[in-house]
């Protein structure tokens, strides 16, 4: 059954997080859907995955090009999947629905916790999926990692 993860940014930027937790994710190996909300975003997610280790690769595009079925990691502002990926990580308060997160292994959503927007949005969207029988987990940025701060189990 589907579970969502809810990432708390507090100490660093999306652009900063995500590509740590898209290497965990091709470590699965499991394909990655990142659904936006503004092209100028995505655009600069993809710089940020180019630019951000010299030592490493993460194989993504962005939707719309010829090869949107191969590509590991798929930037997009669709609710379709094209890459058939296992995983939907939404940034910049794109949505889903309890019908959408039961397509996949996992949702990520990821929001800035100094955007009160950002933040309301996650609260109703946790109330909303918990309530529809989704398990969740709460993370939240503590002394550079990760830290689980609430669970909620599915039913």
């Amino acid at each position: 059954m589907a579970e969502v993860f809810f990432y708390h940014l507090t100490r660093s930027r999306l652009e900063q997080a995500l590509p740590d937790l898209l290497e965990k994710v091709r470590a699965k190996p499991w394909r990655a859907l990142v659904r936006g909300r503004e092209d100028s975003k995505l655009n600069q997610l993809d710089a940020a995955l180019w630019q951000y280790r010299e030592d490493a690769f993460l194989p993504h595009g962005i939707a719309g090009g010829p090869h949107d079925a191969e590509q590991p990691i798929l930037l997009t502002l669709s609710d379709d999947n094209p890459n058939n990926a296992e995983i939907l990580l939404l940034t910049d308060g794109a949505k889903t629905t309890p019908e959408e997160v039961a397509r996949y292994a996992r949702v990520c959503l990821m929001f800035d916790g100094n955007n009160s927007d950002e933040l309301t949005a996650a609260r109703e969207d946790w109330k909303t999926l918990t309530a529809a029988g989704i398990a969740a987990q709460y993370w939240a940025q503590e002394d550079g990692r990760w830290t689980k701060k609430a669970e909620k189990a599915g039913s």
